[in-house]
């Protein structure tokens, strides 16, 4: 950190010596945290007085700045004078106290956690849970609160009901402080990746804003856990970085065939009992995945013991790869100029071949990092660069096209609209034995709108129907249930109450009302159109399908 990161960040990284490089290429994780921009004036501070405990303003925080935590009693010794905490209101930790925490030098000001916050302060109604506060007469006390309240341990992960943003947001996120613009809409949902799979989450990183604050040189956001462990990240191109990520997923599951092979072979030396509990191991939640963990370690110390004995060599290779046993989640991320353009071809073939990968479409409808260039993605009406007549033709609809396929997991999700329903198809699509895709909506700056407000333009994107959210869940048919399932109901308010908020199509609205009035109409068809041909998908009878 000192003697490269440090230097680089000082400007001086033209002046270190190849040799003080890493010579594999790989950087240390959990860099970011050493940057201290204190780009706020202003900054949320928590009332504990008016919190119900809902956990939504850490679960919308970009830049996983704001955190909370779960802690019995005596972890408040020697906190600073201005600590805040309450008890905790659920039945999980019982006698347990709660904090919410804001890190004073790493938050961006965006205020969207104040804006989505619930809770209302009923002596002060223009006051809420969470509200901004100026940041440099604050800033040293709030310092001292935030390094004692990372000093608290983390909550153990078995104990946590993952599928509840109350209960999930207790859970280090692994990618914090990252160089995003103020309020991005793209990076609450990797976070959320990192918090509900943790450190067995692998990631193939497409080319595009994702890759550039998940990886720019010399930090990065992707961090680790207290016992060392953290997500792996690498970079690809927009046009094989699907393929990329497979590359990943084929190599983890032919180390596990070799590693199942080697302690088939050589169970007698093991130990049968280890080797049948690290072979049948249920690890489909986090008991389980603890549970192998621990399997992995006692292998690994019976394997030095044999080894120090000067057998098998075999065994030496197995002694490598023993962490493979213990199941891993390969993510694909990428924004839409990759996912629906440059990168589609590699992305659909990826899709085909039914290989357990997970692939995040962070859409933001516009090629967001090289400028605002209009990509398949962009919808109908909307002014991009190459569209400055507002875009002619309709949004390519990635969700169908996967859907054809009948074997690939796919859903359509807007924290801002339904967090519920994200968390839901995230963990859905994670424990799909198979390809999943999930798109996300993704508020972006190149919209034109106000950052602080932007999950209300979530929200209004689903109640238009432009932006239907949808799980469709290849397993299901099987059951005789049909496996498409509408998450948000038909359209309430017309089209031009959504996008006529953003200035990516009010500036047509100016610059020429007639054509801005036509395209408006035929965004609107095609809002109308797509609605109810995935309504009838969704009413479709399936009861045939049972057994098949």
């Amino acid at each position: 950190m000192q003697k490269v990161t440090a230097e680089i960040i000082a400007g001086r990284g033209d002046l270190l010596p190849v040799s003080a490089m890493p010579v594999d290429g790989t950087f240390p994780v959990g860099t970011a945290q050493w940057e201290k921009r204190n780009l706020a004036l202003e900054i949320p501070i928590w009332d504990p007085d008016v919190c119900i405990q809902c956990g939504k303003c850490a679960l919308v925080c970009p830049h996983a700045t704001i955190r909370i935590k779960v802690y019995p009693q005596e972890e408040l010794a020697g906190a600073p004078e201005s600590f805040q905490s309450m008890p905790y209101k659920g039945k999980e930790f019982p006698n347990w106290l709660y904090s919410i925490q804001v890190a004073p030098e790493d938050c961006t000001g965006c205020a969207a956690c104040v804006h989505v916050c619930p809770a209302k302060n009923k002596r002060e109604p223009r006051f809420k849970a969470i509200n901004m506060e100026p940041q440099p007469p604050i800033r040293q006390r709030e310092v001292e609160n935030y390094d004692f309240f990372l000093g608290i341990p983390d909550i153990d992960r078995r104990t946590v009901n993952i599928k509840l943003v109350k209960t999930n947001q207790m859970l280090q996120p692994l990618f914090e402080y990252s160089g995003a613009c103020s309020g991005c809409g793209e990076t609450p949902y990797i976070k959320l990746v990192t918090q509900l799979f943790g450190d067995r989450t692998i990631v193939a990183n497409a080319t595009g804003c994702s890759s550039i604050y998940g990886g720019n040189l010399p930090t990065t956001p992707y961090t680790k856990d207290a016992s060392g462990r953290g997500p792996a990240w690498s970079n690809s191109l927009f046009e094989d970085n699907a393929e990329f990520g497979l590359g990943m997923r084929l190599t983890l599951d032919k180390r596990l065939e070799f590693a199942r092979e080697l302690l088939q072979a050589h169970a007698e030396r093991i130990g049968p009992e280890l080797v049948d509990a690290l072979l049948q191991a249920d690890q489909s939640d986090e008991s389980g995945i603890y549970e192998q963990r621990l399997r992995v370690a006692e292998l690994r110390q019976r394997l030095a013991t044999i080894q120090s004995n000067g057998e098998s060599r075999a065994l030496t290779h197995l002694a490598d790869i023993a962490d493979v046993l213990v199941a891993k989640s390969v993510w694909i991320f990428g924004g839409d100029g990759w996912a629906y353009d440059i990168g589609y071809g590699g992305l659909d073939h990826v899709l085909s071949t039914g290989r357990n990968v997970n692939v995040l479409v962070l859409d933001t409808e516009v090629y967001s990092n090289t400028g605002g260039q209009m990509s398949k993605s962009t919808p109908r009406a909307a002014v991009a660069k190459f569209a400055a007549g507002g875009k002619r033709m309709a949004k390519k609809d990635l969700a169908m096209m996967a859907m054809n396929y009948g074997s690939i997991y796919v859903a359509r999700i807007a924290m801002g609209a339904n967090d519920a329903q994200a968390v839901r198809a995230i963990i859905e699509a994670e424990n799909y034995d198979g390809p999943s895709l999930i798109i996300a909506y993704s508020h972006c700056i190149a919209h034109g709108i106000n950052m602080t407000t932007a999950n209300d333009q979530q929200k209004l994107a689903v109640d238009s129907g432009y932006w239907p959210l949808m799980r469709f869940d290849p397993r299901l048919t099987a059951q005789g249930k049909n496996p498409l399932q509408l998450d948000s109901k038909a359209p309430k308010i017309p089209l031009q109450d959504y996008i006529y908020n953003e200035t990516r199509y009010t500036m047509l609205l100016k610059s020429d009302p007639q054509a801005a009035a036509m395209l408006l109409a035929e965004a609107q068809a095609d809002v109308n159109n797509r609605w109810r041909m995935y309504e009838q998908l969704a009413t479709l009878d399936y009861s045939h399908a049972a057994g098949h």
